[in-house]
């Protein structure tokens, strides 16, 4: 007796499990939302620039806003491309000679795999978050 009430059971379970589709044939609907981290997000490009510097670039560990470091200066950066017409973008694809310290280029040159692989509006951020620090 017990078994019949056991094989009932478990067919009456069964019974009430959703029927499912072949593969490919479902008939629900689902949606996913992607997002490409930083630059899916709507910003300026200053924000974008910053969250960049301080994020995925690392620029932070060696570029303060308003002291050298290991590296100069975010401000002392954006002056001295800005006074000598540089091209911030250039360089940081690493096609541009340095002009800020040329003394340290060695240890930012191991920094170029990182801005290479980022985008031209990536960098131009960039750009944009280190003429945001002029005084």
């Amino acid at each position: 007796m017990k078994k019949v009430l056991f094989l009932s059971a478990v067919l009456a379970l069964a019974s009430c499990k959703k029927e499912q589709e072949p593969f490919g044939k479902s008939t629900e609907t689902t949606t996913e939302t992607y997002s490409e981290g930083e630059s899916a997000e709507v910003k300026t490009p200053e924000a974008l620039g910053k969250s960049i510097f301080e994020g995925k670039g690392n620029c932070i560990s060696c570029h303060q806003v308003d002291q050298k470091v290991i590296g100069p200066s975010i401000q002392e950066i954006g002056k001295i491309y800005k006074d000598k017409k540089g091209d911030i973008v250039t360089f940081l694809k690493g096609n541009a000679d340095p002009i800020v310290d040329p003394s340290q280029f060695s240890v930012m040159k191991t920094n170029f795999p990182v801005t290479q692989a980022m985008s031209d509006e990536e960098l131009k951020a960039i750009e944009a978050y280190i003429y945001s620090n002029l005084k």
